[in-house]
């Protein structure tokens, strides 16, 4: 799987080259407050690493990391990926959208286009998020896109020196081919 096709992003593996949008995004202090292992300031050099790690991830097959694009202008919008679990046939979900582009539903449009891949192309079982509770987007992003609230780990990451409460979701494949049935 090299590219998916929303009705507005492209979804592509990433490459070397988006090592410089990537870095300019995630200069946003927003985006590392509210993610769950996002740094801030974000190191130079430090995307082409991350780049190179899910690279051979997905080679293995043990994950996929896609670089959110507009399909109109190809302008760099952010991350979404899976970290799959092979013994367990499930994967977690993880996104970052920069912060010119929030508001305007295309994290949602992406989580559901990797679901299609996850479910359809990897034929996983489940998949599962999580956000700090105090990054309501992430969240209802999950909400959106079908996926159900399994619990609050309280005080559960360190975060800058708070302990911050993180909110679960999740999604299995039965319930997916309902909803997919409901879009059709």
């Amino acid at each position: 799987m090299n590219k998916m096709q929303t009705s507005r992003l492209t979804l592509r593996l990433l490459k070397p080259g988006d090592a410089e949008a990537m870095e300019t995004l995630l200069q946003e202090k927003d985006i590392a407050s509210t993610t769950l292992g996002i740094p801030h300031p974000y190191p130079s050099g430090a995307a082409a690493s991350f780049i190179q790690l899910r690279q051979d991830a997905a080679a293995k097959g043990d994950g996929y990391s896609f670089a959110v694009l507009d399909s109109a202008s190809s302008a760099f919008m952010g991350v979404i990926g899976l970290h799959i679990n092979k013994n367990h046939n499930h994967a977690e979900l993880g996104y970052w959208i920069g912060k010119p582009y929030w508001g305007y539903g295309y994290c949602t449009e992406a989580v559901k286009g990797v679901m299609d891949f996850a479910f359809r192309e990897l034929k996983l079982n489940r998949l599962y998020a999580a956000a700090l509770t105090r990054n309501p987007a992430s969240y209802k992003v999950m909400e959106k896109s079908g996926m159900k609230h399994e619990g609050v780990f309280r005080q559960h990451l360190l975060k800058w020196e708070v302990y911050e409460d993180v909110t679960h979701y999740g999604l299995l494949r039965s319930e997916y081919e309902q909803i997919d049935r409901l879009r059709q």
